[in-house]
């Protein structure tokens, strides 16, 4: 919900400071094409962008250098961010580092102290007190200057945590995010009167290696909302088609939402083909469709939006196929009474007619969401194919009080109603018989 209580659901892509639809912001080189940007962005369904506060690929966007000293170049560029995005009516996902290059290029970092930094070493970033200290000072930094400010969304505080970022261990994740959150906190309700909402994230793999970790990640009590980063070597990391990893990211939120409480929500903050990209970019055909299907698989299962890709194209944004993917999406959700849906995971209890189709389900007494996946027919391009003869599909979902609902049949790929259906309910299930389907589609099930 936003301050004057309008639903909101978070639907957009991480970006950084030095990519390509951002970069006319540093030194104010190309203010104007930032901005059409932005709007071009909002005109397409997108809420939120997650960003890092530095990008340390290169030697110019830290945040500070030396530490304590906040360039004033990164700084206007996030002042100007701020402006912009507020505006334009986007909000920002904030993480404080860059974690994966400060890692590998550690030696470079302003925090070394090689570099006259706090830190002796990287395996030390969550335990060293000297280093724990600048990270408070930079938050409260970010906090005063830009906690104000009605474009800030919530705070990532540190990006895919990790026991190599504390000694090998994770003992003191409870407590850093503890002592950090509180810390940030404190300082916006000084500043501000208000606070933002907290996360923090994980690669995704980092859980299963590491099942201690689901107790920080997911039931923290600083945390607001819980966030991963959807990673899987057989399917989203190399895609092989576009129906596998619609149906891991399906399993990777119902895992996810197991381990919470209803009331706290869940999103995948990073996702895409990252080892396919180490070799090549996608053909964009296939990526299109990788990307439409994985967002309606992450919404219908359960999450919040459609989850937050990480481009892995060159150049490094998405294509104009997945903003109009993101258009759907968010026209869809206008269907739904988000602040009255508790929804639960229903993947493995909708009963299909045909084992031709997959189904991603979520719903409450009143509502549901069922996104409907034709798996049995492939082209060459490993798509799904779209010539295939249309199969006409029963459905059963459960759980729904008794009465009647209106169901809104949704084209995915055109962003547009298919038509409505009627029916009631009774002894807890909707069946509807749903005219033929060729390739996929979405429903809106409400209470009438």
């Amino acid at each position: 919900m936003t301050d004057d209580g309008r639903p909101w659901t978070p639907i957009g892509q991480n970006d950084a400071v030095t990519w390509p639809e951002l970069a006319g912001l540093f030194r104010r080189q190309n203010v104007a094409a930032v901005e059409g940007h932005l709007v071009w962005l909002a005109a397409h369904g997108v809420t939120v962008l997650r960003l890092m506060l530095e990008y340390c690929q290169t030697e110019n966007r830290y945040l500070e250098r030396p530490v304590g000293r906040f360039q004033p170049n990164m700084v206007q560029f996030w002042d100007d961010l701020f402006g912009l995005c507020e505006k334009h009516g986007l909000r920002l996902l904030l993480t404080p580092y860059d974690t994966f290059w400060m890692w590998r290029r550690w030696g470079h970092h302003p925090y070394n102290q090689l570099q006259g930094g706090p830190c002796a070493r990287r395996t030390q970033w969550l335990r060293c007190p000297a280093t724990r200290q600048a990270i408070k000072s930079r938050l409260s930094f970010a906090a005063e200057r830009w906690g104000g400010s009605g474009a800030l969304f919530g705070w990532d505080l540190w990006n895919e945590i990790h026991p190599l970022h504390a000694g090998r261990s994770t003992a003191h994740f409870a407590e850093f995010i503890d002592d950090v959150g509180r810390h940030l906190q404190a300082e916006e309700l000084r500043f501000h009167g208000r606070s933002h909402l907290q996360t923090v994230s994980v690669f995704g793999p980092t859980l299963a290696e590491h099942p201690e970790l689901a107790e920080v990640i997911f039931r923290h009590p600083q945390l607001d909302f819980a966030t991963t980063h959807f990673y899987d070597k057989a399917t989203i990391d190399r895609p092989r088609n576009t129906v596998a990893p619609a149906r891991r990211t399906a399993e990777l939120v119902r895992e996810a939402l197991a381990h919470l409480s209803p009331a706290r929500p869940f999103f995948d903050t990073e996702h895409g083909p990252i080892a396919a990209f180490r070799r090549r970019t996608l053909p964009e055909p296939f990526d299109d469709e990788y990307f439409r299907h994985m967002q309606w698989a992450h919404l219908a299962a359960g999450g919040a939006g459609g989850g937050l890709r990480w481009p892995y194209r060159h150049p490094h944004q998405l294509t104009p196929g997945m903003r109009a993917a993101q258009r759907s999406l968010a026209d869809f959700c206008q269907l739904i009474n988000w602040p009255r849906f508790r929804r639960r995971n229903l993947d493995t209890q909708v009963q299909l007619s045909t084992p031709a189709f997959a189904a991603f389900a979520c719903g409450d007494e009143r509502q549901a969401v069922v996104w409907l996946l034709r798996q049995d027919r492939r082209d060459r391009q490993r798509l799904v194919l779209k010539t295939a003869k249309p199969l006409p599909v029963q459905l059963m979902v459960p759980g729904l009080a008794a009465g009647a609902y209106h169901i809104t049949l949704w084209d995915t790929q055109a962003g547009r109603p298919l038509g409505q259906l009627t029916a009631a309910v009774s002894a807890g299930e909707l069946c509807l018989a749903l005219p033929p389907v060729v390739a996929d589609i979405a429903l809106a099930i409400v209470r009438a």
